[in-house]
């Protein structure tokens, strides 16, 4: 429908252009709405308050040419100027109705396009050092960048999920350190244990392993423990085996996986941290103080410079960062999306600048960034700090116990990355309306039950009536659930283009709220076989895009519940 009134506001302007009512070389981007009060019609336009002053009218002036210039089309019931020079389009029921149609023909294709034309996007997110269980952080930045995924692959984007493991520093130093400290019989409360050392009872199950010998098999390497407590680099090996390993299978309990596992390591077992810090210093860009060798970042819009290779000959964090986008680059995504948490915020910057730097032809800008705020979770109305397996946090498996993964996964991703999130286990095992994604999973199974009822009552809904009569689907209810549904490619494309899929679980509410309120207020199984046909086809129809929005959040589409 939206197309549709994009294509006679073409026809109109083009009308216009040759009235010499518009300039011959004006070519606007037509904007077309759905219209937020439906009193207001189906879609509007602000195309005449855009154009007035190139037109040298008045916008409510302009409108009535504009609408004067418009070809009949059966598709549109009537046009109506509203405010200022806002044209407003009531859709003809019919032509509403063949989104049914539509969606039917189209199935799991419904709401995916190819816009994004086969271009190349490298989404790396979680990315979590190999020291512990992921906590609800990292389960947030998981759901919200699969959920990314999915919507860019679902709008034709060549997506590859990448998983960058910090395997090396000082934060891998301290978990074998800790790991060694359990072998040899001490605990958090002595005195001899590490400063900086890691206190969760998973520590110990990791030191068990390693002194029993066991093997573990983690996604490109398989460590077997030598049970030698001095040798701490054999430690080191197996710790942050077994502890990939264990994120491994909770993200795959998460329903999250992976096309790419990169390890910083690697970066410098290839020399390419040392490459890169040698092609920032030959290009100029580099000066020596205090025994530091700095990065002259202000010149790329940093506040201030920073240290690239300490007092002590090792390398500060950001460095080994920018080598790693480097090699992103050289592996030819031109498109690179980050999803990190908002502590990440200020190595945004100083990546950016070290990347201008190396002057290898990078655009200033890139990578881009989606950054997310914290989770609290609470349970009766009290927040939850602490984990069993973790001791210091909640973990993303406590989750995943205790509420189930679909509901885990519609809350971290339901709200914008950018906003802090209260997780309130409470609301997530309830079965009631107030639990969003119960909500629409239920909207999906209630049709579901509407198709096996009428499957016993001998009434099994007839395909080809159904479409013979979708003009029929002329209530007030039906009529706003249409519009809904024929909404949903619109969603998914701006919300990949926008790289925000809480849209799309908004949208799946809103279906959820429009569906439940047609389904009460209109009786589906009457008597009239084309009314009852045509009413299950569009319930057919709001069931496939559930499924289709379900999909995009990567969460089930239950038949019963």
């Amino acid at each position: 429908m939206k197309d549709t009134i994009i294509s006679l506001l073409e026809s109109a302007l083009a009308e216009l252009r040759d009235q010499g009512v518009l300039p011959a070389e004006l070519a606007p981007t037509i904007k077309v709405e759905p219209a937020r009060d439906k009193a207001h019609g189906d879609y509007a336009t602000n195309l005449a308050l855009m154009l007035a002053k190139p037109a040298g009218l008045n916008p409510r002036e302009l409108a009535d040419k504009l609408v004067a210039a418009l070809p009949d089309s059966e598709a549109v019931s009537r046009v109506e100027i509203a405010g200022p020079g806002f044209v407003n389009f009531f859709a003809a029921t019919d032509a509403a109705a063949q989104v049914v149609r539509h969606i039917l023909d189209s199935g799991d294709a419904y709401g995916r396009s190819m816009i994004g034309r086969g271009q190349k996007v490298q989404v790396e997110f979680v990315s979590a050092n190999p020291t512990g269980p992921l906590h609800v952080g990292h389960g947030r930045g998981a759901a919200i960048g699969d959920c990314l995924c999915r919507l860019m692959a679902a709008s034709g984007f060549d997506v590859t999920r990448e998983f960058y493991y910090n395997d090396a520093g000082a934060q891998i130093a301290n978990l074998a350190l800790s790991v060694q400290a359990r072998t040899r019989g001490l605990t958090p409360d002595d005195d001899a244990w590490p400063e900086d050392g890691y206190r969760g009872g998973y520590i110990a199950d990791v030191a068990r392993s390693y002194m029993a010998g066991e093997t573990v098999h983690a996604d490109d390497r398989h460590v077997t423990g030598r049970g030698d407590p001095e040798d701490l680099d054999a430690i080191r090996d197996f710790a942050v085996a077994y502890l990939r390993r264990e994120q491994d299978l909770d993200l795959h309990a998460f329903g999250v996986n992976f096309d790419v596992y990169f390890l910083e390591s690697s970066l410098y077992d290839a020399g390419k941290v040392a490459a890169t810090a040698a092609r920032l210093a030959d290009n100029g860009h580099t000066y020596e103080q205090d025994g530091a060798t700095w990065l002259r970042t202000t010149d790329f819009g940093d506040d201030k410079d920073r240290v690239m290779r300490k007092q002590d000959g090792h390398y500060t964090y950001f460095l080994p960062d920018v080598a790693y986008h480097l090699d992103k680059w050289q592996r030819g995504f031109t498109t690179v999306i980050n999803e990190q948490g908002a502590d990440h915020h200020s190595t945004v910057t100083r990546v950016r600048a070290g990347l201008q730097a190396l002057e290898a032809g990078i655009p200033a800008g890139w990578p881009d960034y989606v950054l997310h705020q914290m989770v609290l979770v609470t349970r009766s109305g009290v927040e939850v700090k602490l984990s069993k397996r973790a001791g210091s946090y909640v973990t993303l498996r406590d989750l995943i116990d205790e509420v189930g993964r679909d509901a885990t996964r519609f809350f971290l991703a339901a709200r914008r990355a950018d906003s802090q999130l209260t997780f309130d286990i409470d609301l997530a095992r309830s079965q009631s309306n107030d639990n969003p994604v119960y909500y629409v999973q239920y909207a999906h199974a209630r049709v579901c039950s509407m198709l096996r009822k009428a499957e016993a009552e001998s009434r099994p809904f007839d395909h080809d009536q159904a479409l013979a009569n979708l003009g029929r689907l002329d209530t007030e209810q039906e009529k706003t659930l249409l519009n809904r549904l024929s909404r949903y490619p619109e969603v998914v494309e701006r919300a990949a283009i926008a790289r925000e899929p809480q849209q799309v679980a908004q949208y799946l509410q809103d279906l959820a709220a429009e569906f439940h309120t047609c389904y009460n207020a209109v009786k589906v199984m009457v008597d009239d076989a084309a009314a009852r046909n045509a009413r299950l086809a569009l319930g057919l129809a709001t069931r496939q895009v559930l499924r289709n929005g379900l999909d995009v959040l990567g969460v089930s589409a239950p038949e019963e519940m």
